[in-house]
């Protein structure tokens, strides 16, 4: 049986790759794509000619995935897991974690929304955070 030590490392993991991965995507969507959109170069969209794109979304998704592994093998560690009836701080955290997923997405769209997504990345993960230690609801 994993320990709740265990599930809560596996939940870091993920949270800090997907953080720094999303950065990362974030950070070079900034950079490669023009006020319109285009990469720098011309073309149709920022993805199209990127090779890391794929990469990117594919990593993307194995961290939500660890995310979602450890968290909610913490919850059933502390058998909290009862169907539908979760506490709303769950709700909450699921709710941000699921912006977390259409980040990936900013990446790809114009200079200018990828920077602000830089911005709000580590606002909501912070905000994840508050809400874990300090379950408000």
């Amino acid at each position: 049986m994993i320990s709740y030590t265990v599930y809560k490392l596996v939940h870091y993991l993920g949270i800090f790759a997907t953080v720094a991965l999303l950065g990362a995507a974030l950070g070079r969507g900034a950079a490669n794509a023009s006020a319109d959109g285009t990469p720098s170069g011309g073309g149709s969209s920022v993805g199209a000619r990127d090779p890391w794109r794929r990469r990117f979304n594919v990593l993307h998704g194995i961290g939500l995935f660890v995310i979602l592994l450890g968290g909610f093998g913490m919850l059933a560690r502390l058998g909290i897991t009862q169907g539908l009836g979760l506490p709303g701080w769950i709700w909450a955290k699921l709710a941000i974690w699921t912006v977390f997923v259409g980040l990936i997405v900013v990446a790809r769209r114009t200079a200018s929304a990828a920077a602000r997504a830089l911005i709000v990345l580590p606002l909501l993960a912070a905000l994840a955070g508050y809400i874990a230690f300090t379950k408000p609801f």
